[in-house]
């Protein structure tokens, strides 16, 4: 057993990450096209273009944490030497300097580059660390259900603190109030970067023997026919995921028109996300974790539909409903993330090799390019309704907002409910390949 307070610090890890990737995932697009000056379209090409460079670095990041070896571990170490790097370059990000359009647009990608390199350098060996804390199914969940309640206490951080410090450190000038909301969010990452570092360790340990080079991992990786499934997922979850929470300071400022309750909407939204993941390790106590998931994908999708038939005079409809989609949604994400080390140990138990860092680091992948897609598309779409930053909407524009706040994201969780379909990794098999494993380690 994992005790409650390894479960915190681990889970510490996580509100850190979330405060620059929540606030990638809710701000960066409104702060690229309506603070610097950006056009969406360019904003919603330089996210999927930045996914290029993670299909290099993913992976051989993963393989060198598994290649790591020091006295604090193989993933630990990469919290301790990146957590400052890290907060230094998400304030660069979010900084405006006074350049043409060219320099603004040249700035951005560099910033944006930087942020997602030193994000995978810091994020990688932290997910992965999670997969060598316990070999306990039922604790894995636990410990992912620990990790996303503190990561969505991070995004609660974010939606319900980042515009009112805007205002209030920028006091008016929001370029400024943004550099500076971020840095002091980042200071407080760095310090929760070190308290996972100091508060968790290692227990898990691939065969004494293992030596084999990166190109028989990627080969080892390319026979785990449950690691494709996972990917696969990832990136309809996160393009949809991700669509639908970018779009939502739109629909709320402009759609709804109630450009003051942006903040209560993103806020509520996160606090339905935090219950959701509370409930994942009850929920996955009772019935099968995979079955649980397919599930919760459907009603995720039904309620994204839903949400699309409500007026815009219907302003608590909408709230609940987006509450809810959060809830149900994020159940199942704690549940994904026990899959992925479940997913170690089926690669190990098949070939023979136990490949953490590289597991995690290509689901990873696969997750941050549903992250690009789901940002680009919110660029592109807003580009091909005619959206105007800070200007009265077309109909056409507010009509196109709520499609793609609504329907586009449930095209994604079917999907996903789909191809979880082939996932044959259930509480039944998981115990099979812990017996074996454990009876080879002998």
């Amino acid at each position: 057993m994992i005790s409650i307070k390894e479960k915190i610090a681990y889970g510490l890890g996580d509100t850190a990450s979330n405060i620059v990737f929540q606030t990638v995932m809710l701000f960066l697009t409104f702060f690229y096209t309506d603070i610097f000056g950006i056009s969406p379209a360019f904003v919603g090409t330089m996210f999927l273009l930045v996914r290029l460079i993670d299909a290099v670095t993913d992976p051989l990041m993963g393989a060198l944490a598994d290649r790591t070896n020091t006295r604090w571990g193989k993933f630990r170490p990469y919290l301790l030497w990146f957590a400052l790097p890290f907060g230094i370059i998400s304030v660069l990000a979010f900084t405006t300097p006074d350049l043409s359009e060219d320099g603004k647009m040249i700035y951005a990608f560099v910033t944006y580059t930087a942020l997602m390199m030193v994000y995978t350098a810091i994020n990688i060996p932290y997910c992965a660390l999670g997969g060598v804390l316990t070999a306990d199914p039922k604790e894995r969940v636990s410990v992912q259900s620990y990790r996303f309640v503190f990561a969505m206490l991070g995004g609660l951080l974010v939606s319900g603190l980042t515009l009112p410090l805007v205002e209030f450190l920028g006091k008016g000038d929001q370029a400024k109030g943004y550099q500076l909301t971020i840095l002091a969010m980042s200071i407080l990452g760095v310090a929760m970067f070190l308290a996972c570092f100091w508060g968790t360790k290692e227990r898990l340990h691939p065969p004494v023997d293992q030596n084999s080079s990166f190109k028989q991992d990627f080969t080892y990786l390319l026979q785990n026919d449950q690691w494709r499934v996972l990917s696969a997922a990832a990136v309809c979850l996160l393009s949809g995921m991700v669509l639908r929470t970018s779009l939502a300071i739109y629909y709320v400022k402009y759609f709804l028109n109630l450009p003051d309750m942006i903040t209560l909407f993103i806020t509520l939204g996160m606090v339905g996300n935090v219950f959701g993941c509370i409930l994942a390790e009850p929920l996955a106590k009772r019935v099968c974790k995979v079955k649980a998931y397919i599930v919760l994908q459907i009603l995720a999708a039904t309620l994204c539909v839903l949400h699309f038939f409500v007026p815009k005079d219907q302003v608590v409809l909408a709230f609940t409903l987006y509450i809810v989609w959060g809830f149900t949604f994020n159940m199942a994400t704690p549940l994904l993330w026990a899959k992925m080390a479940d997913t170690v140990d089926y690669g190990q138990y098949k070939t023979g090799v136990r490949i953490t860092g590289m597991i995690y680091s290509s689901v990873i992948f696969f997750i941050k390019l549903g992250v690009a897609i789901g940002g680009a598309a919110a660029g592109w779409l807003l580009a091909s309704y005619d959206y105007q930053a800070d200007a009265v909407q077309s109909e056409t524009t507010l009509n196109g907002i709520l499609i793609s706040f609504t329907l586009y994201p449930a095209i994604g969780s079917i999907l996903v409910a789909f191809i979880m379909r082939r996932y044959t990794l259930n509480n039944q098999k998981v115990d099979e390949i812990h017996l074996e494993l454990n009876r080879a380690s002998y």
